[in-house]
């Protein structure tokens, strides 16, 4: 269930681009708060994410756990440092990112739509510039990410998206 989320959550930030200004981008990073609401309770997570047009996306959650999510088209490493592991797994669909972002419809100036999986993802722009996500997730949790300092077409090292696990961290192989 942890990949679906994070696959949602990679393919929500694709829907973002379909705007003229968007269309075109090659890069992006930006912190985010992602919220995500049942009917009981919101938890909040906060981190930053880096996303490149050649499939390459990197998740860093930072409060209130430290977690990393490596994406590569249709390959996913989730390192967590606080449990000294790391789980690799194969993703039964690609993900990239700015070609699913390319597919989003305008419904207002500045809310777009797109379907991924099955769920439907709402965006909104300000400035020309990706702010909110929101859908709904297949447990029924509402989930809203809001981008703050959002740079598109930056310089992002490749480097940033390798993990290399420590020799003492467990591997998981899904």
């Amino acid at each position: 269930m942890i990949y679906r989320f994070f696959i949602a959550l990679i393919l929500i930030s694709s829907s973002l681009y379909s705007t003229s200004n968007l269309l075109n981008i090659k890069t992006f990073k930006a912190n985010f708060v992602q919220s995500i609401t049942n009917s009981f309770k919101t938890i909040e997570y906060k981190g930053e994410v880096f996303v490149k047009d050649s499939g390459k996306i990197l998740w860093k959650y930072k409060m209130p756990i430290i977690k990393n999510v490596y994406i590569l088209n249709k390959f996913a490493i989730v390192d967590e440092p606080q449990l000294e592991q790391a789980i690799f797994t194969q993703l039964e669909n690609e993900i990239n990112i700015i070609k699913l972002l390319q597919k989003a419809k305008k419904i207002t100036k500045n809310i777009y739509e797109t379907n991924i999986f099955d769920t439907k993802y709402t965006i909104i722009l300000k400035k020309n510039n990706i702010s909110q996500i929101s859908y709904q997730d297949h447990l029924e949790n509402k989930v809203l990410i809001t981008f703050l300092k959002f740079k598109k077409d930056v310089l992002i090292e490749d480097k940033i998206f390798v993990f290399k696990a420590p020799s003492y961290y467990d591997i998981i192989r899904k």
